[in-house]
């Protein structure tokens, strides 16, 4: 089981991409992306585990199938201190897949088994953020104090990856020649990454200072300076979670008629997925927080008459001094590692598929998915424990912390369309356009979770080189979709008033043995 863990996590390592519709891809083979992704009543692909299991029942032959796509993401983020493009790469998305048909005519099963590229997202910049600068201070002559003057940005790493696979048997029924009911039954594998300066609301430092009784380090960050506090509306550490992976279980029904030669349709349920990250790990580093921290102390400090004139070192062994009172001892430093937990669901869906066979070269298809994104991705629940830093623990109050990550997704409705023309017995012309409403709320909208793309447009085609091979490809690109983020953000200051974009390109070759 350590084995197949292992190769699951490098596979998704590479795999983990920018999603179509949330975090879904609109089609798992070339034949069907080439219409853009119709399959939930196009019963030819061993696809159909993934989308229509039912509809296995109606292919006519057992099959060997591979897909390999390759998709190339395009992610921009602009805010006032930043105007950058996302780091370039080229994803690989495989899918496999087995079909058996008895050679019995008078048996009604049909099975499969696949492993398919089910979906993710992530982005890799190279960001400013308005704490992360160089930090010297000037001498004012006009008291002979001194304050901190903000030099050059220190640029961080923003970086996500989550991805997902699923992998499992198919079986349908063939109740009579028109009428097909088939179940998925799948394990589901997904991993996560988390890089970037992360920002918090002070009031989750539940540690009280010594000697100030009643008063948390959250109140004492947030309350004005005037006051004696720091005035923060949120502390930032440097976060980078990895080790995050989980193998759960996922199911789908499917239900496919098939009236004559002309119709076909199908109706799908896919049941939510709960997936529980257990045991990844956690660097929390609020150094360069205690860095502006002090600044803003030494100002605090000098605005007493009695300090005026006093040397800038004296002054920071004060404010040291201060800390040290309060339980923080920052010789050790505000640095940590810390176990990582986090909960999430992939949605629930429901999809109703139908085509027609309009001439006998001409095929139409369309499929319309509704998917709960609005359950699934209300929030992502993320617990930290047996934390290393003695400093940070005195803050929070333990030794770790539990805090809902706002994501707030709307419910989308994803609509297919798209044709195909066989111009001869060896070649298949295929087109198709889709659009998916964006999942992301303005509220929620930051720069390493971009998965705004609504529209897509698919071209491709399939040479039949014999009775048992069948190659085919197809191009598909989601048009490039902006979402400006609202002032405030829930997910943390920077990104208030920010845009971020994404684009995709993607190829798609499969190739098909009938047996």
């Amino acid at each position: 089981m350590k084995k197949l863990s292992l190769l699951l996590t490098l596979l998704a390592a590479i795999i983990a991409v920018n999603a179509q519709n949330g975090t879904r891809m609109l089609g798992f083979d070339a034949r069907s992306m080439g219409r853009a992704g119709t399959s939930i009543g196009v019963f030819d692909s061993y696809e159909l585990m993934m989308t229509n299991p039912a509809g296995l029942s109606f292919l006519d032959n057992s099959s060997i199938n591979a897909n390999i796509s390759l998709m190339a993401p395009t992610v921009h983020f602009q805010n006032t201190i930043n105007d950058a493009t996302g780091k370039k790469s080229l994803f690989p998305m495989p899918a496999i897949g087995f079909i058996k048909k008895s050679a019995n005519k008078d048996c009604k099963w049909t099975w499969g088994v696949g492993l398919f590229t089910q979906g993710g997202m992530g982005a890799d910049y190279t960001l400013n953020n308005a704490l992360y600068r160089d930090q010297t201070y000037a001498l004012n002559s006009a008291n002979n104090t001194y304050y901190p003057v903000k030099g050059a940005y220190e640029p961080q790493n923003y970086k996500s990856q989550f991805a997902v696979m699923q992998f499992g048997p198919s079986i349908a029924y063939k109740f009579n020649d028109k009428f097909s009911v088939g179940v998925s039954v799948y394990g589901v594998y997904s991993s996560m990454q988390f890089k970037m300066p992360f920002g918090m609301n002070p009031s989750i430092m539940k540690g009280t200072p010594n000697g100030m009784t009643g008063m948390t380090f959250g109140q004492l960050f947030s309350m004005s300076p005037s006051l004696g506090g720091f005035g923060y509306n949120e502390v930032i550490a440097s976060a980078d979670m990895s080790g995050l992976s989980v193998i759960s279980w996922g199911g789908k029904i499917g239900f496919a008629f098939k009236p004559n030669n002309k119709w076909s349709f199908g109706i799908n349920y896919t049941l939510p997925t709960q997936l529980n990250f257990k045991k990844g790990k956690a660097t929390m580093d609020m150094s360069k927080q205690f860095e502006d921290a002090m600044g803003r102390a030494v100002v605090g400090l000098y605005q007493n008459p009695a300090m005026q004139g006093v040397p800038l070192a004296t002054a920071q062994t004060y404010v040291a001094q201060n800390f040290g009172q309060m339980g923080i001892d920052l010789t050790k430093g505000v640095a940590g590692q810390y176990g990582l937990d986090v909960s999430m669901k992939l949605p629930m869906s429901v999809g109703y598929g139908m085509s027609f066979q309009a001439t006998p070269k001409l095929k139409l298809a369309m499929d319309a998915e509704w998917m709960n994104w609005k359950s699934a991705f209300d929030y992502m629940k993320m617990t930290m424990y047996d934390g290393t830093s003695s400093n940070i623990n005195t803050m929070i109050g333990g030794t770790g912390f539990t805090m809902n990550f706002p994501l707030h997704w709307k419910n989308t409705i994803l609509i297919k369309v798209g044709g195909e023309y066989a111009f001869s017995k060896e070649f298949t012309l295929r087109a198709g356009y889709a659009y998916g409403n964006n999942p992301v709320p303005d509220a929620t909208v930051f720069a390493i979770f971009p998965a705004v793309v609504e529209h897509h447009i698919t071209v491709g085609g399939s040479y039949n080189f014999s009775r048992k091979v069948t190659l085919s490809a197809a191009f598909e690109t989601a048009l490039n979709n902006k979402a400006t983020a609202t002032d405030p953000s829930l997910v943390q200051s920077e990104f208030s008033g920010s845009t971020s974009q994404l684009s995709t390109l993607i190829g798609h070759v499969s190739l098909t043995y009938n047996l």
